[in-house]
């Protein structure tokens, strides 16, 4: 029997699953591989959809700007579906209420871990694009994620904060910021990072992820704030 949360889940996606377990298995972590009758993550299935996801913003963006070059092309495509962006996707549709994670998992964070969340959203187009085609993806595509690519556009928040801190430092004539990892927890297929920012010879902030590149966009975010 369908999980009644995958019901209003379906609901509010607009669409209905031929194969229900491809919907179930999108929003499974790999911490719950170890559970009864749980044999796969969400992770192949967020492979394809983060080609597909790239492909569909790719073809947006190049039929709605015909004058923009492609170096304003690429930067509008990594603002839009950097880890930042796709996780506020899921925050904002609650898709991280759907996930499913060990109890360790979810103890230590896993239902805020920005990483998480933007695999999610990837694993969801993934298996929408299985069950229904391109069509079923891209209606996901143009309902959850173009609003938010649309505002990151038109706000022009095109620069991850990396970029921002080093534009920044650059103008008040420092040198470039420097990243190191400071601490590393966890399991291996299950590590925290922790990256402190230096400019300069001084620790400005620090910042956690489930990957260096993620820790080093927090800690450069953190340092934003402080500059």
């Amino acid at each position: 029997m369908t999980n009644p949360n995958l019901n209003l889940l379906q609901d509010y996606l607009g669409y209905q699953f031929e194969n229900i377990s491809l919907l179930e298995t999108a929003l499974t972590h790999r911490s719950c591989l170890n559970q009864p009758d749980i044999t796969e993550s969400y992770e192949r299935l967020e492979f394809l959809g983060d080609a597909i996801l790239e492909m569909l913003i790719s073809v947006y963006l190049f039929d709605k700007y015909p004058d923009k070059m492609e170096g304003y092309l690429t930067a509008a495509r990594s603002a839009t579906v950097r880890t930042e962006s796709l996780s506020e996707v899921s925050v904002k549709s609650h898709f991280n209420d759907y996930i499913r994670m060990s109890k360790g998992e979810e103890a230590t964070g896993g239902r805020k871990n920005l990483s998480i969340l933007e695999d999610v959203i990837e694993s969801l187009i993934g298996a929408l694009y299985i069950d229904g085609g391109l069509s079923a993806a891209k209606a996901f595509f143009e309902k959850f994620i173009l609003p938010n690519a649309r505002d990151i556009i038109a706000l022009d928040r095109l620069k991850d904060p990396k970029s921002s801190l080093q534009e920044r430092v650059q103008s008040l004539g420092q040198a470039s910021p420097v990243y190191l990892t400071i601490g590393e927890t966890g399991l291996d297929h299950e590590k925290t990072f922790e990256v402190a920012v230096v400019i300069d010879g001084k620790q400005l902030a620090a910042g956690k992820g489930r990957n260096k590149q993620d820790a080093e966009q927090k800690a450069a975010q953190k340092a934003m704030e402080l500059i």
